[in-house]
């Protein structure tokens, strides 16, 4: 199967490093016009330039800008008023009690794993309605449907995110737009090593940890390993293409088989 995004113009949020890096490099390779966002100029530059050096002739838009505020999703629509592709990507998580989170904690990480999602779908999608095509991703996690006990507030936006792609979905129904979910499982960004390291402190060498961490925490995963970016950013990009078509107001699991049950 060859994907061609060329004449696309695909917008990637929290793109600066893991699945959201991952998945603006696979749109750049599929010959999209790939836009990078995220909060910090500095980062958002050295992922453009990274994603430069191995793609040949990448087409970029970086736009610094924090999308989990109303203000800062205003700066990405007046640079970028139009996409055929929107990645949800931009996300938070924390191991806390669920005992012990406050409610500033919970607003924030709705504000920022949910609303943002939401707020540029709401912008987005009467467009690609217009015109026919569109593709809206929300990354969600397997954590939507298995909910950790350290990771109660950011499992259940998660979970949140499963409704509002379907609800987005029968929307868009009949527009040419499809909207769906990817819930990927424990994945190796930077953030999961920082977890995985404080979580087993005595465990060693990275390589020891994670193979820890997968027999503790995720005895049911099939991979018995860590889920490369790459390998979400491929489903995302299948989900964002032409021949993806009938595949709407679904939840596409990438999570290594660590969900037991046959569907989310």
């Amino acid at each position: 199967m060859h994907i061609d995004l060329a004449g696309r113009t695909a917008l990637i949020t929290g793109s600066t490093a893991g699945i959201g890096l991952a998945t603006a490099e696979a749109f750049a390779r599929a010959g999209a016009r790939t836009v990078l966002n995220g909060r910090d100029e500095a980062r958002l530059q050295a992922a453009a330039n990274k994603i430069r050096t191995l793609v040949s002739g990448a087409d970029l838009i970086t736009v610094a800008a924090d999308v989990s505020t109303a203000e800062g999703a205003q700066i990405l629509l007046d640079v970028v008023p139009a996409v055929d592709v929107l990645v949800n990507n931009t996300g938070i998580f924390a191991s806390t009690p669920v005992l012990e989170i406050p409610d500033d904690e919970w607003h924030r990480f709705f504000e920022v794993n949910v609303i943002s999602g939401v707020r540029l779908a709401r912008n987005y999608l009467p467009g690609m309605a217009e015109r026919g095509f569109g593709r809206i991703v929300f990354v969600s996690s397997e954590t939507a449907v298995d909910t950790p006990l350290d990771m109660v507030h950011y499992g259940v936006t998660k979970t949140a995110l499963l409704a509002v792609a379907r609800g987005l979905a029968k929307a868009a129904a009949g527009t040419g737009v499809t909207v769906n979910s990817v819930l990927p499982g424990p994945t190796h960004t930077e953030g999961i090593e920082e977890y995985i390291t404080a979580l087993l402190p005595e465990a060693g060498t990275f390589d020891e940890a994670q193979r820890d961490f997968i027999a503790q925490y995720r005895p049911t995963s099939l991979l018995k390993r860590l889920i490369r970016p790459e390998e979400v950013a491929n489903l995302i990009l299948f989900a964002s293409s032409e021949q993806s078509s009938a595949t709407t107001g679904a939840a596409l699991k990438v999570e290594g088989g660590t969900l037991t049950s046959l569907v989310p």
